[in-house]
Parts: C-alpha cells; structure tokens; sequence
C-alpha cells in the first residue's frame, strides 16, 4: 500500500492499485513467479500506479499526497520526540531527491528488496540501483550533518553507511 500511495499520491487510488495487482497474480501461472514472486509483485503495482498516475494527471491537475508513518521509541517521551523529530527530518530530505532516487530508496529500506529485485521493478541494471542509492544517502547523510547541531542526527546519518 506505502509503495503504490508513493506513487499514485492518493490513498484510495493505491487500495485499488493493490487489489488489481493481487488479482492479477490471482490469474498468474504459479511456475511462472517460482522465487520471484516479490519482485513480480512489485513490478506489476508498480506499472498500475504509474498507469493510475498518468490517467489521473491527464483528468485533472492534482498535488500529490505524502503519506508518512511516524514510529515512536519506548525509551519515554524526549527519546520518542527526538526519534520522531529526526524521523521527519529525514523523510524531508528524502522527498527533496530525485524521484528515481526516492524509489530506490523505498524499495530497499521500506520493502526490503535486493539491489536485483529494485533491478526487476524498475527497469534499471543493479549497478544503477546501486549508483542511485549511494548518491541519494551521501546526499541525505550531507544535508543532514550540514544542518545538526547536535551529535545524533550524525551519528543516525552514518548508521547508513553500515547497511
């Protein structure tokens, strides 16, 4: 649902987008996703958004919707205030990238997938998915150093570098 509401910008239209795709695998030859089921998924959600998308547009003028899920700590309130406060200060850098870059980023931290798995959704070779996502953390990990004051938000950026 968090992958096609990326997409489409809309709650309602990514419901929709998931049911079509799980009817659609429904339908499928299961010897056909033998250990690719994941990334069929996602690859058919994935051209349904962007299809919903592009119908949308063409109907009417629209501005995408952010959906953010916050998570809190239950270490007590200043670290679950702190958690969260850093929380959305990532998320705002993340949707100043380019939306390729955003993408990418989804599909591995939020999805799980393999670098080869983004490869299948996307369309894109697994040295670019690589390329894509080194270039979109330095950038989040930069912008963040550049605007902290305090020793967390630094060392949360350079907790990235050991995924």
């Amino acid at each position: 649902m968090r992958y096609a509401a990326r997409i489409t910008g809309d709650a309602e239209r990514a419901r929709d987008v998931v049911q079509d795709t799980f009817l659609r695998l429904c339908e499928q030859d299961r010897a056909e996703l033998d250990g690719r089921l994941a990334q069929w998924l996602y690859t058919v959600c994935r051209r349904r958004a962007l299809d919903v998308r592009r119908k949308e547009h063409r109907m009417q003028a629209t501005i995408p919707e952010r959906l953010e899920g916050a998570s809190e700590s239950r270490n007590g309130q200043a670290d679950a205030a702190e958690q969260q406060e850093l929380h959305q200060a990532v998320l705002a850098l993340l949707s100043r990238l380019p939306e390729n870059q955003q993408e990418v980023v989804r599909l591995k931290f939020q999805s799980g997938l393999s670098y080869r798995e983004i490869s299948g959704v996307t369309g894109l070779s697994v040295s670019n998915v690589g390329y894509l996502l080194h270039v979109a953390l330095k950038t989040v990990r930069q912008q963040l150093q550049d605007n902290s004051t305090s020793g967390a938000s630094t060392s949360v950026a350079n907790q990235g570098d050991q995924r």
